[in-house]
């Protein structure tokens, strides 16, 4: 029995020392152990999930630039069973080895079958994102065509920005680089454009990849704003061709700008950069419009008018002598381009022709004594306003003073032929169409609002800079001298019977190396037409610019940028019912159903709540929907969308239809505006992947062809 007592006592002591330990373990690791723990040590971490960018819009809405979705294809190499995996993993390798053509058949397996050894559950696979329509490819090889609980396979998106008209506007519409830095539009308004990352629990797996652990997101992604600009995309398109044809006649051209801007409001609706690269092609890689400001030359003279005219010094009918061409003031010979010069002419007349020596003598004669009012003047009609754009990049407009260190006794005549001064294209036709607006001047812009899902949420309206930088008879004078420009003056070639024009040539040597000349006797110029159409009811101003290197000849803006002017304004008048009297209708307008656009219910949805259909449409829970109207009777259902064949957009928008097409490979090519109205290749075809599909849109009410 006493053996018995020591036994349990001795089992009993013990159990008393061990727990005795392990409560001072606790109590040591609890307050007085510091445990280093690294980052890879921790299993689980909160990562970002990024937003779908917004599209930037043309002012009809039509797609510039969108984020297009892209897929980096996985593989948890553990999910396939024993007997799945070794049976198919040769031909999965050699269907992937055809597919990215980055390795070999065998290659591919032996990664295959490492990672299924190292137990990685989530391997990249290929050398490069995939599209949707080759996701769909992928997701037929052999294994992943189990599916994901089966075979393997992980598609996790990533968004790719793209540009459905290529280079069209491309330096204003512009671009976010590598290191995140902006330019155009999609740097000035990436804060909105990006949106706000959602949030997701992500694991680490072995090799050091992170997995979601799970299909819900902590923090759901915001989308950004869609941006909806100014720019009208038939004029973009009119600008840029006449700008790249004009420059195709010479090799000497270095650049060239084109902008058109809406009289009333300032909205610029094109705006055209051209840039010569290394290999000698034109391309929108620089924003001379709002950057590149120079000496603007003779389209400055309509402010010396102006000025002139304003402080009531001179009429159209004052006399002037040009002379026989050349007048010496000081240290300089100011000349006119016709031999023999013009002689005793009016104001009108030396406007029309451009005359150097007229204006430079004006100048003198009236304000030689009171610089500074001339100069006043010149401030006044805000010829260097800041204008704050919004978008990056704006130059700077130099107007100079007396008593500044630039100024000299030939800095009047010089700024009154246009020189001694500096502009940007922008500010000289934002001058330019305040004289078109009746003196009333507005600010230039880009955006007209900001919007998700179609419902603008902010909008921005027109601003006024001056409400009249002279008076009304001055503008009414301004006005005869500009039409007389193109009538009787440098720019006669190109007066139109059909509509009328206004406009004022002008021709600069731009200086370089601190001189206008080098010792070879070459020059720079720059070619430049600015003005506005139609004359008596102004509705578009523009200006074009041309910019040459170094070169012996001579460059007029009469004959190198008057041409691009007008061309677009005959692209303009084509395509505009505004300066043709509209057809009047009879009666009442017809109470009929509303017809729907078929597209991507996530955004239909939230329409269709908006528009006063009688019944109630109840939409099936699909990614895709299919609308048609038999009787006004509105009837949706389920778009099914092949991958097989080429999918039908019959009835869709543009940005649906482009984002279908191109994530299933195609290349979209399309014509008019409104709602797709015909395919070609028909719907249901076999057409080879990123071969074009031709599509045709209209605006018209009525859908003879819809989904079957």
């Amino acid at each position: 029995m006493k053996e018995i007592v020591q036994r349990v006592s001795i089992i009993y002591f013990l159990i008393v020392i061990l727990s005795l330990m392990v409560v001072g373990r606790i109590i040591q690791l609890q307050y007085f152990t510091t445990l280093k723990v690294s980052s890879d040590d921790i299993s689980f971490r909160i990562e970002e999930i990024e937003a779908t960018r917004g599209s930037i819009l043309a002012h009809d809405g039509r797609s510039l630039s969108a984020s297009v979705p892209y897929y980096q294809v996985r593989m948890d190499c553990l999910v396939p069973g024993d007997t799945t995996f070794n049976n198919n993993v040769d031909a999965l390798a050699a269907a992937l080895s055809g597919f990215f053509m980055d390795k070999t058949p065998l290659a591919y397996r032996t990664d295959i079958v490492l990672a299924r050894k190292q137990n990685k559950r989530y391997k990249a696979i290929g050398n490069r994102l995939v599209d949707y329509s080759e996701l769909m490819t992928i997701k037929k090889f052999p294994l992943f065509n189990l599916g994901a609980n089966r075979g393997g396979i992980i598609a996790e998106q990533k968004n790719k920005r793209n540009n459905p008209y290529g280079r069209l506007a491309y330096r204003t519409i512009g671009f976010i680089n590598s290191q995140g830095t902006g330019v155009g539009i999609e740097g000035s308004y990436d804060f909105y454009l990006k949106g706000i990352p959602g949030k997701q629990t992500v694991q680490r797996m072995l090799g050091g990849e992170w997995k979601p652990i799970d299909n819900e997101a902590l923090v759901l992604p915001k989308d950004g704003y869609d941006v909806q600009t100014t720019l009208d995309i038939d004029i973009q398109e009119a600008a840029e061709n006449a700008l790249k044809s004009q420059l195709a006649l010479s090799d000497v051209f270095e650049g060239a700008t084109a902008i058109v801007m809406e009289v009333k409001t300032g909205a610029i609706l094109a705006i055209a950069n051209m840039k010569k690269n290394a290999d000698g092609e034109f391309d929108e890689s620089f924003n001379y419009a709002i950057g590149q400001a120079t000496e603007p030359g003779s389209t400055f003279k309509l402010a010396t008018l102006v000025a002139l005219i304003e402080d009531g010094y001179v009429t159209l009918d004052t006399p002037v002598d040009a002379g026989d061409g050349k007048w010496t003031y000081s240290t300089k010979t100011f000349t006119d381009v016709t031999h023999g010069g013009y002689g005793l002419i009016n104001v009108l007349k030396a406007f029309e022709k451009s005359s150097n020596v007229a204006f430079a003598k004006l100048a003198v004669e009236y304000y030689s004594n009171n610089e500074k009012k001339y100069v006043d003047r010149l401030n006044n009609m805000k010829l260097n306003e800041k204008f704050n754009l919004d978008i990056m990049g704006e130059g700077r407009a130099v107007i100079h003073s007396p008593g500044d260190a630039m100024w000299s006794k030939l800095t009047l005549p010089m700024m009154a032929m246009g020189y001694a001064s500096l502009l940007t294209p922008l500010h000289t036709l934002t001058f330019y169409n305040a004289i078109a607006n009746g003196g009333k001047m507005m600010k230039p812009y880009f955006v007209q609002n900001l919007q998700r899902s179609g419902v603008i949420e902010k909008e921005f309206q027109p601003q006024e800079l001056s409400g009249s930088i002279c008076s009304k008879s001055t503008i009414e004078a301004v006005h005869k001298a500009l039409r007389g420009v193109v009538v009787e003056g440098t720019a006669k070639a190109f007066n139109d019977e059909r509509y009328s024009i206004s406009g004022k040539t002008g021709t600069a040597q731009i200086a370089f190396d601190g001189r206008y000349i080098d010792a070879q006797g070459y020059r720079k110029h720059q070619a430049s037409f600015a003005g506005f159409f139609p004359s008596d009811n102004p509705q578009y101003s523009a200006i074009v610019v041309l910019y040459t290197n170094k070169t012996r000849a001579n460059f007029y803006g009469g004959a190198w940028a008057a041409p691009v002017f007008k061309q677009v304004s005959d692209k303009i008048y084509a395509s505009s019912p505004d300066w043709k009297e509209p057809v009047k209708g009879k009666g009442t307008e017809p109470k009929i159903k509303p017809s729907i656009l078929s597209g991507r219910s996530n955004t239909t949805n939230k329409l269709l709540a908006l528009l006063p259909v009688g019944e109630k449409i109840i939409p099936p829970d699909t990614e895709w929907l299919q609308f048609s109207k038999d009787s006004n009777i509105v009837t949706v259902k389920e778009c099914q969308i092949v991958t097989d064949s080429l999918p039908s957009v019959m009835n869709m928008g543009l940005r649906d239809a482009i984002y279908l097409l191109e994530n299933q490979g195609y290349r979209v090519q399309f014509t008019g505006r409104g709602r797709v109205v015909s395919q070609i290749p028909a719907p249901g075809s076999v057409a080879e992947k990123k071969s074009i599909i031709q599509i045709q849109l209209s605006e018209e009410y009525e859908i003879k062809q819809v989904i079957k």
